[in-house]
């Protein structure tokens, strides 16, 4: 690759839960083990031994035992895996400061400008990492995102894949037209029903009948299938990434149950926003500001990371309450989501026992409630708590006692 043609890496680590775990006890290396099996009853990731044997994710625990009797299950422990993130991350760090973190175990890497050859640099990344943090990485190295993302993962694990320039469309044309974004379970059949059975076909095809496939998403899935991907890599710092919101009020708040309303839409928001990006957050910290702008923040984690706003609700009041220790009014409250995961999807099979059904319900329930605020307006669907602030702010009414109770809707 020349000076003026991109270099874009992309890392992927390797069954990056069960390979922390094995990181850390070499007793599990080379072993069938498995992360999960605990409040969801599903495996979050899966050990290359035991994936030989049928196991995958998010296959129920009962399912993978069947298949492989002498696995291992070991429960989440997210924050180590929250821990070797940033160590993972740091290496990379190491190379370039442009480095876009995509989620716990992913992330692009722009050596366009760097002294060292992007093949160098690739080999480098996956030895340090190997030997410092016995773990595995795939890669993939490309002119564009796209591209070296598919390349990642199309020979894991500890793969190493270079696409040349010019062979871009050459290296994607053969592959499956589900590599494509938004080509999914649910979505692919419409392109196989189609004919398309490749993304070279989806390249060819006349962008007015591929428009009645894929709508208004045609061009720009047709250019990537073309090898086209003008997307910047974009620098995130070395702190772990966020969603967040605040809101500055236009009278100073005396009332907890405003506050927590607010808050409690914030995280509405933000957990769409998760949902939409397929990622889950396991760490919440909220932030108030006082009259004389003094500010405090106070965070928690769940013990599983969840895109789900409802699993938030219930440590959001004493949070704020942590924060909010003077008896002054706020002048802004704020919520932000950190230590983000790759969230599971759900397993077709059902599982049994009611904390199971009930997750996935719930879940079920945050994807069908998001459709149709997408088709007809966030307004669509209310929670108690928007309705009430609809009522408080439409009647001018922001101001109460201080420790006066929410109200639970």
């Amino acid at each position: 690759m020349n000076g003026s043609t991109r270099s874009i890496l992309h890392l992927d680590a390797d069954a990056f839960y069960a390979s922390v775990e094995q990181a850390a006890d070499s007793r599990l290396r080379g072993k069938a083990i498995a992360v999960g099996g605990t409040s969801r009853g599903i495996i979050a990731s899966a050990s290359y031994p035991a994936r030989a044997r049928g196991v995958r994710t998010p296959m129920p625990t009962s399912q993978a035992l069947r298949l492989c009797p002498e696995l291992i299950i070991l429960p989440g422990d997210f924050a180590k895996y929250e821990r070797f993130s940033q160590l993972l991350f740091a290496y990379a760090y190491d190379l370039t400061p442009e480095v876009e973190v995509c989620s716990i175990d992913e992330g692009y890497l722009d050596l366009t400008h760097q002294r060292q050859s992007p093949r160098d640099s690739m080999r480098w990344l996956s030895q340090q990492i190997e030997s410092e943090l016995k773990i595995t990485i795939s890669q993939g190295l490309a002119t564009n995102k796209f591209c070296s993302a598919v390349a990642s993962k199309l020979k894991k694990p500890a793969n190493q894949i270079e696409v040349p320039a010019g062979e871009e469309q050459a290296f994607l044309g053969p592959l499956p037209v589900r590599w494509l974004p938004g080509v999914g379970t649910k979505t692919e059949p419409r392109y196989l029903h189609a004919g398309l059975l490749h993304i070279q076909q989806v390249a060819t095809l006349s962008l007015s009948e591929l428009e009645k496939i894929a709508g208004s998403s045609a061009g720009s899935l047709q250019q990537l299938a073309q090898g086209i991907d003008p997307r910047p890599v974009i620098p995130t710092s070395p702190d772990p990434k966020s969603f967040g919101e605040q809101e500055t009020f236009g009278v100073d708040q005396t009332d907890e149950t405003y506050c927590l309303a607010v808050l409690r839409a914030m995280v509405d928001r933000l957990c769409r926003k998760l949902r939409a990006t397929g990622l889950a957050a396991r760490t919440i910290t909220v932030r108030v500001r006082y009259r004389d702008m003094e500010d405090t923040m106070r965070a928690d984690s769940l013990s599983e990371p969840s895109p789900l706003e409802s699993d938030f609700y219930p440590i959001l009041q004493p949070l704020l309450r942590r924060c909010w220790t003077r008896s002054s009014p706020l002048r802004l409250v704020g919520v932000r989501l950190t230590n983000f995961h790759t969230a599971l999807p759900e397993p077709e099979l059902p599982l049994t026992g009611l904390p199971q059904k009930s997750t996935t319900e719930r879940l079920q329930l945050a994807d069908a409630t998001d459709q149709v605020r997408r088709r007809f307006g966030s307004q669509a669907i209310l929670r108690g708590h928007d309705l009430w602030l609809q009522k408080k702010r439409s009647a001018g009414e922001s101001q109460g006692d201080l420790h006066s109770q929410p109200s639970q809707k």
